[in-house]
Protein backbone atom coordinates (compact mmCIF):
# COMPACT_ATOMS: atom_id res chain seq x y z
CA UNK A 1 0.00 0.00 0.00
CA UNK A 2 2.77 2.68 0.99
CA UNK A 3 4.86 1.73 -2.36
CA UNK A 4 1.46 2.71 -4.24
CA UNK A 5 0.76 5.78 -2.58
CA UNK A 6 4.35 6.51 -3.55
CA UNK A 7 4.04 6.15 -6.48
CA UNK A 8 0.92 7.50 -7.48
CA UNK A 9 2.48 10.97 -5.08
CA UNK A 10 5.64 11.17 -7.54
CA UNK A 11 3.88 11.15 -11.53
CA UNK A 12 5.04 13.26 -14.21
CA UNK A 13 2.87 16.06 -15.26
CA UNK A 14 1.41 14.01 -18.15
CA UNK A 15 -0.28 11.41 -15.99
CA UNK A 16 -3.99 12.35 -15.68
CA UNK A 17 -4.45 9.25 -13.35
CA UNK A 18 -6.80 9.62 -10.74
CA UNK A 19 -4.22 10.44 -7.66
CA UNK A 20 -1.59 11.46 -9.71
CA UNK A 21 -0.37 14.94 -9.50
CA UNK A 22 3.13 16.41 -10.59
CA UNK A 23 5.81 17.31 -8.23
CA UNK A 24 7.90 20.46 -8.59
CA UNK A 25 10.62 21.70 -7.02
CA UNK A 26 10.23 24.62 -4.11
CA UNK A 27 12.86 27.08 -3.43
CA UNK A 28 13.91 26.51 0.14
CA UNK A 29 17.05 28.04 1.14
CA UNK A 30 20.19 25.42 2.00
CA UNK A 31 21.75 25.94 5.31
CA UNK A 32 23.53 24.11 8.21
CA UNK A 33 27.15 22.57 8.12
CA UNK A 34 28.44 19.14 7.56
CA UNK A 35 29.16 17.19 11.15
CA UNK A 36 31.38 14.68 11.13
CA UNK A 37 30.40 11.34 12.52
CA UNK A 38 33.27 8.28 12.47
CA UNK A 39 32.91 5.28 11.29
CA UNK A 40 35.72 2.21 12.18
CA UNK A 41 35.95 -0.41 9.28
CA UNK A 42 38.38 -2.50 11.37
CA UNK A 43 35.13 -3.35 13.21
CA UNK A 44 33.55 -4.70 10.25
CA UNK A 45 30.36 -3.90 11.55
CA UNK A 46 29.24 -2.06 8.75
CA UNK A 47 26.14 -0.16 9.82
CA UNK A 48 24.25 -0.36 6.83
CA UNK A 49 24.29 -3.31 5.04
CA UNK A 50 20.54 -3.44 4.59
CA UNK A 51 19.09 0.05 5.60
CA UNK A 52 15.88 -1.33 6.00
CA UNK A 53 14.95 0.92 8.94
CA UNK A 54 15.09 3.86 6.53
CA UNK A 55 12.33 6.11 7.84
CA UNK A 56 10.33 7.61 4.88
CA UNK A 57 11.66 11.26 3.51
CA UNK A 58 9.30 14.30 4.33
CA UNK A 59 7.96 16.60 1.87
CA UNK A 60 10.30 19.88 3.03
CA UNK A 61 13.21 17.27 2.84
CA UNK A 62 12.31 15.83 -0.82
CA UNK A 63 12.19 19.35 -2.38
CA UNK A 64 15.42 20.47 -0.70
CA UNK A 65 17.27 17.21 -2.02
CA UNK A 66 15.67 18.35 -5.66
CA UNK A 67 17.02 21.92 -5.49
CA UNK A 68 20.17 20.89 -3.86
CA UNK A 69 20.83 18.16 -7.23
CA UNK A 70 19.67 20.90 -9.54
CA UNK A 71 22.21 23.62 -8.05
CA UNK A 72 25.15 20.87 -8.04
CA UNK A 73 24.34 19.92 -12.08
CA UNK A 74 25.73 23.81 -12.18
CA UNK A 75 29.55 22.94 -10.64
CA UNK A 76 29.49 19.62 -13.47
CA UNK A 77 32.78 19.52 -15.45
CA UNK A 78 31.76 17.84 -18.63
CA UNK A 79 33.76 19.50 -21.67
CA UNK A 80 33.54 16.14 -23.25
CA UNK A 81 29.51 14.90 -23.09
CA UNK A 82 28.84 18.25 -22.06
CA UNK A 83 25.82 16.33 -20.04
CA UNK A 84 25.51 18.10 -16.54
CA UNK A 85 24.27 16.02 -13.62
CA UNK A 86 23.61 17.14 -10.66
CA UNK A 87 22.83 14.64 -7.55
CA UNK A 88 21.78 15.14 -3.38
CA UNK A 89 22.01 12.48 -1.23
CA UNK A 90 20.40 12.69 2.07
CA UNK A 91 22.00 10.67 5.39
CA UNK A 92 19.88 9.14 7.63
CA UNK A 93 20.57 11.83 10.41
CA UNK A 94 19.14 14.52 7.67
CA UNK A 95 22.53 15.76 5.98
CA UNK A 96 22.69 16.49 2.39
CA UNK A 97 25.57 15.81 0.76
CA UNK A 98 25.47 17.14 -3.55
CA UNK A 99 27.69 15.65 -6.18
CA UNK A 100 28.23 16.77 -9.87
CA UNK A 101 29.85 14.27 -12.60
CA UNK A 102 33.59 15.34 -13.11
CA UNK A 103 34.94 13.77 -16.48
CA UNK A 104 38.41 13.67 -17.47
CA UNK A 105 40.16 12.93 -20.57
CA UNK A 106 41.08 9.92 -20.47
CA UNK A 107 37.06 8.78 -20.21
CA UNK A 108 37.35 5.59 -18.07
CA UNK A 109 38.04 8.14 -15.08
CA UNK A 110 35.35 10.27 -15.13
CA UNK A 111 32.97 10.06 -12.13
CA UNK A 112 29.35 10.52 -11.82
CA UNK A 113 27.49 13.32 -9.56
CA UNK A 114 26.08 10.25 -7.82
CA UNK A 115 29.32 8.17 -6.82
CA UNK A 116 30.61 12.27 -5.80
CA UNK A 117 28.06 12.75 -3.62
CA UNK A 118 28.65 9.28 -1.87
CA UNK A 119 32.08 9.40 -1.92
CA UNK A 120 31.65 12.97 -0.12
CA UNK A 121 29.29 11.70 2.62
CA UNK A 122 31.91 8.41 3.08
CA UNK A 123 34.77 10.75 3.38
CA UNK A 124 32.83 12.91 6.17
CA UNK A 125 32.11 9.19 8.21
CA UNK A 126 28.67 9.20 6.73
CA UNK A 127 27.31 5.52 5.43
CA UNK A 128 23.54 5.75 6.38
CA UNK A 129 21.48 6.91 3.36
CA UNK A 130 17.91 7.50 3.18
CA UNK A 131 17.81 8.99 -0.55
CA UNK A 132 19.31 10.69 -3.16
CA UNK A 133 17.99 13.13 -5.83
CA UNK A 134 19.34 13.05 -9.50
CA UNK A 135 19.35 16.61 -12.12
CA UNK A 136 20.07 16.35 -15.53
CA UNK A 137 19.09 18.86 -18.77
CA UNK A 138 17.45 16.06 -20.52
CA UNK A 139 13.57 17.02 -21.02
CA UNK A 140 12.11 13.78 -22.67
CA UNK A 141 13.03 11.78 -19.71
CA UNK A 142 13.55 11.40 -16.18
CA UNK A 143 17.39 10.85 -15.50
CA UNK A 144 18.62 7.51 -14.31
CA UNK A 145 21.57 6.30 -12.58
CA UNK A 146 23.96 4.21 -14.40
CA UNK A 147 24.80 0.82 -13.72
CA UNK A 148 28.12 1.58 -12.12
CA UNK A 149 26.36 4.30 -9.92
CA UNK A 150 23.91 1.61 -8.80
CA UNK A 151 25.76 -0.61 -7.81
CA UNK A 152 27.55 1.82 -5.83
CA UNK A 153 24.55 2.96 -3.96
CA UNK A 154 23.65 -1.12 -3.70
CA UNK A 155 27.07 -1.27 -1.47
CA UNK A 156 24.89 1.29 1.18
CA UNK A 157 21.57 -0.59 1.40
CA UNK A 158 18.39 -1.41 -0.86
CA UNK A 159 15.56 0.25 0.76
CA UNK A 160 16.16 3.62 0.14
CA UNK A 161 14.53 6.25 -2.76
CA UNK A 162 16.15 7.60 -5.85
CA UNK A 163 14.22 10.32 -6.77
CA UNK A 164 15.01 11.17 -11.16
CA UNK A 165 14.37 14.36 -12.15
CA UNK A 166 13.35 16.42 -15.50
CA UNK A 167 14.34 20.28 -15.67
CA UNK A 168 10.93 21.24 -15.37
CA UNK A 169 10.82 19.77 -11.93
CA UNK A 170 8.63 16.91 -11.97
CA UNK A 171 10.46 13.71 -11.11
CA UNK A 172 9.67 9.77 -10.47
CA UNK A 173 10.94 7.95 -7.44
CA UNK A 174 12.29 4.55 -7.15
CA UNK A 175 13.52 2.39 -4.04
CA UNK A 176 17.17 1.12 -4.89
CA UNK A 177 15.85 -2.06 -5.06
CA UNK A 178 13.47 -1.11 -8.06
CA UNK A 179 15.81 0.05 -10.11
CA UNK A 180 18.80 -3.03 -9.08
CA UNK A 181 16.82 -5.84 -8.72
CA UNK A 182 18.67 -9.52 -7.55
CA UNK A 183 21.56 -7.43 -6.86
CA UNK A 184 25.17 -7.75 -4.91
CA UNK A 185 26.19 -6.69 -1.99
CA UNK A 186 27.82 -6.65 0.99
CA UNK A 187 26.42 -9.39 3.17
CA UNK A 188 26.52 -11.67 0.05
CA UNK A 189 30.11 -11.57 0.80
CA UNK A 190 29.22 -13.29 4.35
CA UNK A 191 27.77 -16.17 2.49
CA UNK A 192 31.60 -17.31 1.65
Amino acid sequence: MAERARDQVCRTALDTSPGARACTSAEIPVSGTMAQVQYDCSRGNHPNVTNSTASPVGHEQIQLLLRVCKEAKKSAYCPYSRFPVGAALLTGDGKIFSGCNVENACYPLGVCAERTAIQKAVSEGYVNFRAMAIASNTEEDFIVPCGACRQVMREFGRDWDIYMTKPDGTYIVKTLQELLPLSFGPEDLKKF
